[in-house]
């Protein structure tokens, strides 16, 4: 079994594990959303250089406020993304996937930014700055999208639900059809794919904006790579779902003594064995570089930088003095998969 098998694999252990909370009360459903409502907003336009902060985002989004200070376009951003998040809810049990799908998420998000261009393929060509690749010809922009909308439909029910998700976005971003808007779109498409088999939404924090862009543009020619990614922000987003479940007392209360076994279970696997061999391995060697965690652990080196990220988010671990002379340190116990 490969790596990304591996990481398939826990995705789905992940997913039935979050299955036994199931059914959740209609308040505790509607709180998720609104939770990753905001959650996915934040992150996506942190991701394109929103400077809105989370909180920041929550209020322009759910009050309908202005912070002041803060640009106007980043405003729209908040409000479009969130209107596109909600309509990709609308079309989860809709049979396939169509074009006026993609072009109406891209109409709701862009509306306030550029009406005119809203919902419409570029005419213009494009660059991407930092890539050595280039994307759609204008003239090819329809047939790609019609090429893309029938790859997905045809392999929907064929592929595992994060390789179709990240193949999704993937394709997509490669087409880059609007002249703006297009990360924002192929993150809502992906989570679209994974809410139509059962999964949750996947966020990619802003802190690994770096990672992110190295694996798109490796994925030109090793699309593994890009999915190795996104297999590693479903697992992670699926250990936060997990973590606020085992939290939430209302939920607890609804579930069954057979259920409860389950919990009680699930709350031995609060980190990926990846992350579970890298704190072992800094338990240890608080000095190691990533090229040492990397062979120690056996994975890549952008793997290790995603995970060691992961850990500091979640402060399990810090970077005590310099990235050179400095070392770490485990800061949060947590329990471990048995």
């Amino acid at each position: 079994m490969t790596d990304l098998q591996k990481k398939y694999s826990q995705a789905d252990e992940n997913n039935r594990k979050l299955s036994a909370y199931r059914p959740l009360p209609p308040e505790t459903l509607k709180s998720l959303r609104e939770y990753y409502r905001v959650g996915l907003t934040y992150t996506s336009n942190a991701l394109e250089g929103n400077s809105l902060t989370e909180s920041e985002t929550k209020v322009v989004i759910e009050d309908g406020l202005t912070i002041e200070g803060k640009p106007l376009r980043d405003h729209y951003e908040a409000v479009g993304h969130a209107k596109a998040y909600d309509y990709i809810y609308n079309i989860t049990e809709k049979e396939g996937l169509a074009e006026e799908d993609i072009l109406c998420l891209h109409r709701l998000f862009y509306q306030q930014i550029d009406s005119e261009k809203a919902g419409h393929y570029r005419n213009v060509k494009v660059y991407i700055s930092g890539s050595r690749y280039a994307v759609a010809a204008v003239s090819k922009i329809p047939d790609e999208m019609q090429k893309l909308v029938r790859w997905y439909n045809e392999n929907e029910k064929k592929l595992h639900p994060v390789e179709l998700a990240a193949t999704l976005h993937q394709r997509f971003v490669f087409i880059h059809p609007f002249v703006d808007g297009n990360g924002r779109v192929a993150r809502l498409l992906m989570n679209l794919a994974l809410l139509r088999n059962g999964y949750t939404i996947a966020i990619i924090p802003a802190i690994l904006r770096h990672e992110y862009i190295y694996s798109l543009e490796t994925a030109h020619t090793r699309p593994e790579v890009f999915t190795d990614f996104i297999a590693d922000r479903v697992v992670a987003t699926q250990l936060d779902l997990l973590r606020l479940m085992r939290d939430d007392d209302t939920v607890n209360d609804t579930l069954n003594d057979t259920v409860n076994d389950t919990v009680k279970r699930t709350n031995t696997s609060l980190l990926s064995k990846t992350e579970q061999a890298v704190l072992d391995a800094i338990s240890t060697h608080p000095d190691y570089s990533y090229e040492q965690l990397a062979a120690t652990c056996g994975v890549s080196r952008p793997t290790i930088a995603r995970t060691v990220k992961s850990l500091q988010i979640h402060g399990h671990i810090r970077r005590v003095g310099s990235d050179k002379t400095g070392h770490w340190e485990v800061i949060n116990e947590v329990i471990r998969e048995s």
